[in-house]
């Protein structure tokens, strides 16, 4: 039996690219259709390395090739992917799939612990994880993950120093605390801080993940900006408590990620620090910090409400000995992340479903 190109792009007419809902011939991602025999050869065209269909559209193909051509036609290991003008080498986090942002508008509103423990609770349910430390100028991923005396190794790789990220607790860590002593202050301007987290963006050897967190200062910053210009951003968590102030603070920080010369997709907030219940009162709780501040904003902005946290003593403690509460089993907390970060995951599948991937931003000066 003889084959075709044509009966190959008939085939892979029925593979449609989710965020466009069009098939991928008429989206021009298919060229090179080869046919040697029973040998079908294809090389599929996409805008970025870490296309979170990738992995998805290529099985979809081989599958629709075998349903319309028969199971007799070899292309499993015959189709490649490629990025017009691109190397897969000149391009940031080739291996990362999903970048998520983990924002706060003000200090104080327990973001950093938030972030640590959504990265081990992913890491626990068996993802391929990384946590970047944004806040250059009070990095404390080190000490919740207990990680103070690590420091990243050098290697040359393909002419390049690259960084090699601490690990614990199965997730991949990079933090300006590797790199100054505790107890000295980082005094820098905005540019030298940029640059750190530039270096820690493109000259690191993340290897493969499927989830990149990325701890970010407190309020809008030149760190926010230099972030979604290196890489483009699946979407952002933001965190407040349900305190007024925070709560407006929170919605300056949600303007910014949803305005239109950033527009990167706000996947949800979470609000810490909801109620207290003493241990000898199960049943009562006591909203310190007010009460549904994060929940009405939700509502109003018309983002999901991700989860409430309440303010656990040993959260606190937990982070303090660095272990993160997701990995105490007599924690209150470890269900509630482990929830979190379930409900994390089903809307950066949702935003990955329904939404173009997020492209770099370009800023005119």
């Amino acid at each position: 039996m003889s084959f075709t190109p044509e009966q190959v792009i008939n085939s892979l007419k029925k593979v449609k690219y989710p965020a466009r809902n069009e098939d991928i011939v008429s989206l021009g991602m298919v060229q090179d259709v080869k046919v040697d025999g029973r040998d079908v050869s294809v090389t599929l065209v996409f805008d970025r390395w870490n296309d979170p269909f990738i992995s998805s559209i290529k099985n979809a193909c081989i599958k629709s090739i075998n349903v319309h051509m028969g199971s007799k036609v070899r292309v499993k290991d015959n189709i490649t992917v490629k990025i017009p003008g691109k190397t897969e080498d000149g391009i940031i986090l080739p291996g990362v799939k999903n970048i998520v942002a983990i924002a706060s508008g003000k200090g104080g509103v327990g973001k950093s612990t938030v972030a640590c423990n959504l990265a081990v609770a992913a890491a626990n349910k068996g993802y391929k994880t990384g946590l970047i430390d944004a806040d250059v100028y009070g990095p404390s991923i080190p000490k919740m993950l207990h990680t103070e005396k690590s420091s990243p190794l050098v290697i040359s790789k393909d002419g390049r120093e690259m960084m090699i990220p601490v690990e614990s607790y199965q997730v991949k860590l990079l933090s300006m605390g590797y790199f100054v002593d505790p107890a000295d202050p980082v005094v820098w301007r905005g540019p030298m801080a940029t640059s750190a987290l530039k270096q820690f963006l493109s000259q690191t050897d993340w290897g493969e993940l499927d989830y990149l967190f990325i701890d970010l200062p407190p309020g809008t910053s030149d760190i926010h900006l230099t972030m979604v210009q290196e890489v483009p951003v699946t979407g952002v968590v933001i965190v407040t408590t349900p305190q007024n102030v925070a709560v407006a603070d929170a919605l300056k920080g949600v303007n910014m990620f949803r305005s239109d010369k950033i527009n990167v997709p706000v996947l949800g907030l979470i609000e810490n620090m909801s109620w207290f219940t003493p241990a000898e009162l199960s049943g009562n709780r006591y909203y310190i910090f007010g009460r549904g501040g994060g929940e009405s904003l939700a509502k109003r902005l018309g983002i999901p409400l991700l989860g409430q946290i309440p303010l656990v003593l040993g959260v606190c403690e937990d982070s303090d000995t660095g272990h993160p509460s997701v990995l105490n089993e007599q924690s209150p907390a470890r269900q509630i992340f482990l929830d979190l970060v379930d409900r994390l995951i089903l809307e950066i599948n949702n935003r990955n479903d329904n939404l173009a991937p997020t492209k770099r931003v370009k800023v005119k000066n």
